[in-house]
């Protein structure tokens, strides 16, 4: 457990949580904790789904800009590669990821929620990319990120303009997946995470490897991925027990063990 995030386990739901007041800036030691909770969420048995939450107040704000206004490029550059490391890390846990963004989802705040499979929001939150305003671009994913999610039109218009966008919009544009209540945002994306965490974990475990895979490759390449993910799944016991309850017993009755 690190001093500014920690990992908490419940009923097969892991909480990342960030916490550094005032504005959960990310700066050098917050980046080694991410990327230590997404290897701890990666490898342990009782994190079946995983929610980034950086508390009621807010999600983070972005990076610690007090640390790297004065640096120069060779000096930043072990920073920021630091930086998109630990980013990569949770993109890459194999597990359903769900960011709970409560007021401010700024810079590298917004790009690590960004890497999770799915964003709520508050109704009060705000996100964006607003790096363009300090003379410098988003260092941590936004401009990778963003346009795969968008597109590239609304990306630019993101990450030229810097402006922040409220929630509703965020929801219009794709930004967030899920608008709610500030009181309800993490424990809807608990709910949300605790139904993945009884589902066919290795089946999840695949999709989310064939889509962030293959969505980086052209059509045939990702195609060959999608099979082999496919044919991989039929050595597994959940694919015998899916199928065998479905001929049974019919649609979405099948108790997945993970195996």
């Amino acid at each position: 457990m690190g001093e500014f995030v920690r990992l908490e386990a419940e009923n097969g739901v892991g909480t990342i949580r960030l916490d550094r007041p005032k504005l959960n800036a990310i700066g050098s030691q917050m980046t080694d904790e991410l990327f230590e909770a997404a290897k701890e969420a990666t490898q342990r048995d009782d994190v079946r789904a995983v929610v980034i939450w950086g508390g009621p107040v807010i999600f983070a704000a972005g990076a610690d800009v007090g640390e790297m206004a004065e640096l120069g490029p060779e000096q930043v550059r072990p920073r920021i590669a630091a930086m998109q490391e630990a980013i990569n890390a949770i993109e890459k846990i194999p597990k359903v990821t769900i960011a709970a963004i409560n007021g401010y989802a700024l810079g590298g705040g917004y790009e690590l929620a960004l890497a999770a499979d799915l964003r709520y929001a508050a109704d009060s939150a705000k996100v964006g990319l607003p790096e363009i305003q300090l003379g410098i671009i988003p260092g941590a994913g936004g401009t990778q990120r963003l346009p795969r999610l968008i597109g590239p039109a609304k990306s630019k218009d993101l990450i030229y303009t810097g402006r922040q966008v409220q929630a509703e919009e965020a929801l219009a544009l794709g930004l967030v997946d899920g608008v709610f209540p500030a009181k309800e945002v993490y424990e809807r994306a608990v709910g949300g995470a605790q139904r993945f965490s009884v589902g066919p974990l290795l089946a999840l475990r695949a999709a989310k490897r064939a889509i962030d895979l293959g969505t980086q490759a052209d059509l045939l390449a990702g195609l060959d991925i999608e099979m082999e993910e496919f044919i991989g799944l039929f050595a597994t016991e959940d694919q015998k027990t899916g199928m065998r309850s479905l001929l049974e017993k019919g649609a979405a009755k099948a108790e997945f063990k993970g195996k």
